[in-house]
Order: structure tokens, then C-alpha cells, then sequence
């Protein structure tokens, strides 16, 4: 840290000031103790018989002096004062620097810094405000981001209810304006209204599916499950789809059992939507493969298909909220694009991790958790 001149000025006037002041106290310290002495024929005889006792080399030298010995001490205090003070004031002048800068960082400027670094107390001040701000201006764009998110929260619903809601309201008007030529016609507008209205109501169960997982302190109801028979259950009911798909669903468990703790009804609803991701996604697959495997105090499931890759460009975003690979937000598919946010939500709430795979040969979901679970806040009770 650089003084400025006039910093610079102070701290040489405080100097020459304490100095004179030192010298003139000296000199009064020096005054008193001579006139003590010297009004006192046993201390002035008693300090004469000390000097003759003290003598050194054939010159019979003498080493000792009461003056002397005073000056010295008295000096060696001057030189002690004067640094203190010198210190003390310097200190002072940092501690206004680090005050400046605070004040300019307060007026707005978040992106600057504390640059000097200094020695002691004040370098951990530094540190400090330096962290605060960090802190505070990563607190800000988190806040940013949050709320970018909700706009865009608002936005995705808004159009994916609006374009089930306007068919809905445009078959049903129809029949309203008895704009029908039959009782066929009929059938076939209230039909079409009513899958628009399923798909209305997947969008919004796997909306409140993913802001309940969302929330913080969401319920977890942990207990120990065999995963092999959730896993078993889970491929039965999938079974008719696959068939009719011309895909061969299996699945394997290493070691069989294999017991872990987790909410069986958020684990179940995990690998449901990977399978059903599968399905939608996975075009011209021949297999789907759902293969778990204990590798130490961890489970590893991998949903595995051979269907269309995806676009490497992608992987990165699967795991965002109304994110779909497609290169449109086209219904052909009926994806929310929550399924795999929900995943991401309830296997992080399981203390575990997924990642995702994709080359020409095949496309796989693998999921890790852990076999117990060591947290118990979110348990229900």
C-alpha cells in the first residue's frame, strides 16, 4: 500500500514532533535526577566510591558512568516511543485506505477489490471484505438466475397448457356450434379433447411432481426395499408396451437381493421415467436394458437402450427443466420435458448422482446411489 504525499508529510511531522517532545522530557528526567543527587551527599559519595571500584586496563579506565548509563536507557525508550508512534499512525493510515475502498465498493462498484495486501490484523480485513463481496455479488446473480428461472418457468407452462387448452376449447366449440355433420364427428372431437385433456393433466402432475422434489426439506420416506423386485415390477408393467413396440425389455440385478434404503415410491418413479424416456425417445430401438450392480457401499443402475443417439450438443441440458433434444417443442413425443428434471430432483435428494451416455451403439442412463442413507433430516417420521 502506497502513502500519498500528504500522508507521507504527517507521519514525518509526527516524528519530528515526538522527538522534540522526547528530548525535552529527557532533559527535564535528566535535570531532576542530577538535582536529587546532587542535594544528597551520601547518594553523590556512595556512586563516587562505585566509579573508583570500577576500573579496567593499566589506564585504570573507568566503565562506568551514571550519566552515560542514563542516556543510553533513556535513548534506548526514545527509540521505542518513536517507532510506536510511527507505527501506531501508519496503521492508521491503512486502516483509512481499507475504509476508502469500502466505501467505493458500496457506491456500486462491485466488480472492484481490495488490491493492497498488508500484514496482520489488516490483511485479514482485507480478506474478509475481499470474500463478503464475492459472496454477495455470486449471491445477487444466483438471485438473477432464479428469477430468470421462474419467468421461464411461467413461459414453458404457459405454452405447453395453452396449446392442449386451445384444441380442447376449439373441438368442444365446435360441437357447441353443432358444427358436426354426425355422431361420428362428435366422437371423434370429444375424443380428441379428451386426450388433449390427459395431456394437460401428465403436464401438470409432473409439474407438481417436480416442485415438490424442488422443495427444500422435501419428505423422503426412507425404508429398505429389495431393488430387484421394484426393478422386476417396474419391467412387468412396461412389458405389453415393449411388445407392442417390438422392443425387448429385460432387466438383471447383481447380487440378487439387493437391499437399499430409499424412498420406494420416488426410487420407482426415478426409473419409470427413464424407461418411458426410452420409449419416446428412443427410435428404432431393439432393446431396453435396465441392469443394476453393488460396486462397495454403492448401486449403480444403468436404463440402457440401442435406439437413435443423442446430439452431443444435448447431454449437457437432459437434466434441465422443459429441455427437450428435439429440435422443436413438438407434441409428437407427449413429453413435458419435466421427467428428466424429476429424476435429477429425486436421486439428488437420495444423496446420488446420474449422467447420461450416447454413442451410435447405445444410449444409457446411469444412475448411483448410495446403500444407506446416512442423512436421516428429510425421513419422515
Amino acid at each position: 500500500m502506497k502513502l500519498t504525499g500528504r500522508e507521507k508529510s504527517s507521519l514525518i511531522l509526527e516524528g519530528v514532533v515526538t522527538v522534540i517532545l522526547l528530548l525535552l522530557l529527557n532533559m527535564a528526567i535528566i535535570v531532576i535526577i542530577q538535582d536529587a543527587i546532587q542535594s544528597n551527599p551520601g547518594v553523590t559519595n556512595g556512586i563516587f566510591m562505585i566509579k573508583q571500584s570500577l576500573k579496567i586496563g593499566p589506564l585504570q579506565a573507568q566503565i562506568w558512568s551514571y550519566q552515560r548509563i542514563l542516556i543510553a536507557f533513556l535513548v534506548i525508550i526514545d527509540v521505542w516511543v518513536v517507532w510506536w508512534r510511527l507505527r501506531r499512525r501508519y496503521h492508521l493510515y491503512q486502516m483509512d485506505h481499507i475504509i476508502a475502498e469500502l466505501h467505493y465498493i458500496a457506491q456500486g462498484h462491485l466488480d472492484h477489490r481490495i488490491p493492497f495486501r498488508l500484514k496482520g490484523n489488516q490483511q485479514h480485513v482485507i480478506t474478509s471484505v475481499n470474500a463478503l463481496v464475492d459472496s454477495a455479488v455470486r449471491s445477487m446473480d444466483d438471485e438473477r438466475k432464479i428469477e430468470k428461472s421462474k419467468d421461464e418457468l411461467i413461459t414453458n407452462v404457459s405454452h405447453d397448457l395453452r396449446t392442449p387448452l386451445t384444441s380442447i376449447i376449439g373441438y368442444l366449440g365446435l360441437i357447441e356450434d353443432k358444427q358436426y355433420r354426425s355422431e361420428e364427428d362428435i366422437l371423434k372431437y370429444t375424443h380428441t379433447a379428451y386426450e388433449k385433456a390427459k395431456q394437460m393433466k401428465t403436464l401438470v402432475d409432473d409439474l407438481f411432481e417436480y416442485t415438490k422434489v424442488q422443495q427444500h426439506g422435501a419428505p423422503v420416506n426412507i425404508m429398505k426395499i429389495d431393488l430387484n423386485q421394484l426393478i422386476e415390477q417396474l419391467t412387468a408393467s412396461f412389458e405389453l408396451e415393449a411388445q407392442h413396440r417390438g422392443i425387448e425389455i429385460t432387466s438383471s440385478v447383481i447380487p440378487n437381493p439387493l437391499m437399499i434404503e430409499a424412498d420406494p415410491e420416488k426410487l420407482g418413479r426415478v426409473f419409470n421415467n427413464l424407461v418411458s424416456n426410452a420409449f419416446k425417445y428412443g427410435n428404432g430401438a431393439s432393446y431396453i436394458r435396465i441392469n443394476a450392480r453393488q460396486e462397495n457401499d454403492m448401486v449403480v443402475v444403468k436404463v440402457a437402450n440401442d435406439g437413435t443417439p443423442i446430439p452431443e450438443k444435448a447431454l449437457d441440458h437432459l437434466f434441465e427443466r422443459f429441455y427437450r433434444a428435439e429440435a422443436s417443442r413438438s407434441r409428437a413425443t407427449g413429453g413435458t420435458g419435466l421427467g428428466l428434471a424429476i429424476v435429477k430432483s429425486i436421486v439428488d435428494l437420495h444423496h446420488g448422482s446420474v449422467k447420461v451416455t450416447s454413442t451410435e451403439d447405445e444410449t444409457a442412463f446411469i444412475v448411483t446411489l448410495p446403500l444407506k442413507q446416512e442423512v436421516k433430516e428429510n425421513k419422515q417420521k
